[in-house]
């Protein structure tokens, strides 16, 4: 049944308007108990008609989209009981048709369209729905070459349709009821909600075919009026397992699931806002009450192709695996943001040695924004090792060279410690100094930090040049810079930088060519008073025009709200009042310097204030044949300021606040010399889950660890004397500890940094190359593996680890 010819499909309805109550059917129209298979062209299709109730019939091995709505005004339909089976690629539209036809089929594109697939094309599914008004309840999408179900959007109606809605009605419409659905097999996605069509014919200005995928987002508000109130998308028991990419991929404002179940994906869920800014500043998107498990009983069956099979993570017996056998499987992808996940049980996630798979993860080489309020509470974990729930990536197989600026700048917010322990903290990458204090807890094997803080994003605009390198700098860590590429495509006329930072700090920005003479600075997340300074570099000779304003991104308006004038004198820049300011440009340094206040309330999830966003607009006049504005080596140590800890850590969850039977052992470990008044003394401790041990003299203090329980078993120290020469007794020491045990060292004052007892070290993890400095602090392991988590820092003025250590140690299975 069915055609390659547009119109001829097994069942169609054409333009038929209202069937429902609307339309004066009573009862509403209906398709019962059909089974519609080997269709050349589809299953069901719904064009141009309203309130149609599809029930309990099944589509199987068909080409093209098999339930289909098609130009976008077709709402209240329901899809009941459906079952959808191997849904093939076919002819008739751009999302029809698979990465060949693509580029095989360019009748309908204007001359030099040069087709990208993966984009254009490619988006065969077996619910295609062109309008969200639509209902489907208790259906299941199985085996198709890319999606299960889509909602795509239409921004004006398409076809005959055209002229049926205004422009923007189907990306803001709320959706219909979606419930207890399944999706599984699919090749791209269990579900999507994203992307649009394209509207307009081919032209010069935009070569693509009619009706080619486009970027698209939605968000629901009352009656399709965006400036009515939000209402949000619900999709509730949800179930979606074993679909290769994503169980599910959703984009848009306040899109919120509910008691939902996903197994055996690649990715299991991936929310998206918008990479520079949410579409709908002020709504969320949230999970609850889910479930997510990484490998499930189902292992599948082995085929011929191998690439697909391999040792599951729990096991290590053989499964069917998702894209490849290192691919990191994922439960959760934060992108974006703000994103809420509540009282979510994670099961079954297992990394390897070779294969990063984590309950909660980052979108793989991201070059957007990171939003500080992605919240995370009440999380469980099953099967799950603690040194499994979270991964930031590493440079390697899937994660490229982890040098994208959305890469750099991951984080979350760890309300109640169910995550990593520490009730209100923030877990961050390893190395973003920009948001780290001194008291920072690093998670080795999550290449992650546990943090705590007030953290906003500062957005800066370049204009008019697009390939500028920016590197910003936390004046209490000058040695520790970010380098960001920037968020958009280098053939677009300005940059954005999008870094998020610790409020009420002071920050210098650099670039590695000539500074842009127009910036635009956002201050967002930012709450009323709160505030960074921050440091320009510009060339001598710059002269400046700043203002500040407000810009209301829905309805395009901006409003002026303030001038800045010159001062000269620095302390004048922390003095303002309503619509007045003060810069300060220290010409020796290169550097313009701004205080950055909110002045304006925020919403509790708007990105912006409650007027729009806040912004300070600077134009420089800079001076032709200007060389790069790196003004570090003129800022440093000049500007530099004493690192402190604004906000407390949080105290470590323990004993019976803990809910899994592995849990971290918190190290903490100091050698450094102090100045207490007019005196210099040397300082040295280990501390092991909040119980200090001080080093007496100088040397070595050496505390060993019971690797199963965590438990200290013994603390002993090694004076300087006694590590010259053959130091037996440190040998015999360490011979003498137990397999399986962490073993920490700390060096105080005068230690002898050479010789034989260093080879001590070696044989507890430590790299055969090392070279000591004055100050060491060291957590290695005794057993017969190397750890991730081994650790050495030596420096001449201060050493200092603190960090978390899994209880028990258990080494990774090998891929």
């Amino acid at each position: 049944m069915g055609q390659q010819l547009v119109g001829q499909y097994p069942i169609h309805f054409h333009l038929a308007g209202d069937v429902d109550g609307r339309g004066g059917y009573d009862p509403p129209t209906y398709v019962r108990e059909l089974s519609i298979h080997h269709t050349f062209s589809r299953c069901v299709t719904v064009h141009g008609s309203n309130g149609l109730l599809v029930k309990d019939v099944v589509g199987y091995n068909s080409l093209g989209h098999c339930f289909f709505t098609e130009d976008g005004p077709e709402e209240r339909n329901t899809f009941d009981h459906c079952l959808g089976l191997l849904v093939k690629s076919g002819t008739l539209l751009p999302s029809d048709r698979d990465s060949k036809m693509c580029r095989m089929i360019t009748e309908d594109s204007y001359p030099g369209y040069v087709p990208k697939p993966r984009q254009d094309c490619n988006a065969v599914s077996t619910f295609w729905m062109a309008n969200p008004n639509n209902n489907l309840i208790n259906c299941a999408a199985a085996g198709s070459e890319e999606t299960g179900f889509w909602f795509i959007f239409h921004h004006v109606p398409t076809g005959p349709s055209v002229g049926t809605y205004s422009p923007g009605y189907s990306e803001h419409i709320p959706l219909g009821r979606f419930h207890n659905n399944r999706a599984h097999s699919n090749y791209r996605a269990g579900m999507i909600i994203d992307n649009g069509v394209k509207t307009t014919e081919a032209s010069a200005k935009d070569k693509r075919p009619f009706l080619s995928i486009i970027s698209a987002r939605y968000s629901p508000h009352q009656d399709a009026d965006p400036l009515k109130p939000r209402e949000p998308a619900i999709i509730k028991h949800f179930t979606a397992y074993k679909n290769q990419d994503h169980g599910a991929w959703l984009r848009g404002g306040d899109v919120w699931l509910d008691s939902c179940r996903f197994a055996d994906n690649g990715i299991g869920l991936t929310l998206a806002s918008g990479g520079t800014f949410p579409y709908d500043d002020g709504s969320k998107q949230e999970i609850k009450n889910s479930l997510f498990v990484g490998e499930s009983g189902n292992v599948g069956t082995e085929m011929m192709d191998n690439r697909i099979w391999g040792p599951g993570g729990l096991d290590h017996s053989g499964r069917t695996l998702p894209i490849g056998q290192n691919f990191p499987i994922r439960g959760i992808q934060f992108y974006d943001g703000p994103i809420n996940i509540q009282n979510c049980t994670f099961r079954k996630f297992v990394a390897l040695e070779g294969r990063h798979t984590s309950a909660l993860a980052f979108r793989l080489n991201n070059a957007w924004q990171s939003c500080p309020h992605n919240n995370v509470t009440n999380i469980a974990f099953e099967d799950v090792p603690i040194t499994s729930r979270v991964f930031f990536g590493e440079p390697g197989p899937w994660f490229n060279q982890l040098d994208m600026d959305g890469d750099k700048t991951s984080v979350f917010h760890d309300v109640d410690g169910s995550v990593s322990e520490y009730p209100g903290s923030y877990l961050t990458k390893d190395d973003n100094w920009l948001v780290r204090h001194p008291d920072c807890i690093n998670v080795p094997d999550w290449r992650g930090a546990i943090c705590s803080g007030r953290y906003a994003q500062m957005y800066i605009q370049a204009y008019k040049t697009s390939n500028l390198r920016m590197k910003i700098i936390k004046n209490d860590f000058p040695s520790r810079p970010l380098h960001l590429e920037g968020a958009l495509a280098r053939s677009t006329h300005y940059q954005q930088y999008q870094p998020v930072v610790a409020l009420q700090k002071g920050y210098t920005v650099h670039w590695d060519q000539p500074a842009p003479a127009e910036l635009a600075i956002w201050l967002i997340n930012f709450n009323k008073g709160d505030w960074i300074r921050v440091g320009f570099c510009y060339p001598r000779g710059t002269s400046f025009s700043i203002l500040s304003d407000v810009h209301n991104r829905l309805l395009k308006q901006t409003s002026k709200t303030g001038t800045f004038v010159r001062t000269l004198q620095m302390d004048k820049v922390e003095q303002s009042f309503t619509g007045r300011g003060h810069y300060y440009w220290d010409e020796d340094s290169g550097l313009l310097f701004l205080k950055l206040r909110a002045q304006n309330e925020r919403e509790r999830f708007a990105f912006c204030s409650v007027r729009g966003c806040e912004r300070i607009r600077i134009k420089a006049l800079i001076p032709k044949n200007a060389g790069v504005s790196d003004c570090t080596a003129t800022a440093y140590p000049r500007f530099a300021e004493r690192a402190v800890v604004d906000v407390p850590m949080p105290r470590k969850l323990r004993g019976a606040q803990l809910k899994t039977k592995d849990r971290f052992l918190e190290v903490k470990m100091e050698s450094s010399r102090q100045r207490f008044f007019h005196l210099l003394s040397d300082v040295a401790y280990i501390e092991v889950d909040g119980t200090r041990y001080p080093s007496s003299e100088d040397g070595i203090q050496m505390v060993a660890i019971d690797g199963s329980r965590g438990h200290v078993v013994s603390h002993t120290s090694f004076s300087s004397t006694m590590l010259q020469g053959v130091p037996w007794q440190l040998f015999g020491h360490v011979a003498a500890i137990p397999d399986n045990s962490i073993v920490l060292v700390v060096s105080k004052g005068r230690y002898t940094s050479r010789g034989l007892w260093t080879r001590v070290l070696e044989k507890l993890g430590a790299d055969k190359s090392l070279r000591l400095k004055e100050k060491m602090a060291f957590v290695g392991f005794k057993g017969s593996f190397r750890p991730t988590w081994v650790t050495l820092d030596t420096e001449d003025h201060g050493a200092k680890i603190f960090q978390v250590v899994p209880i028990p140690v258990v080494r990774k299975k090998k891929l």
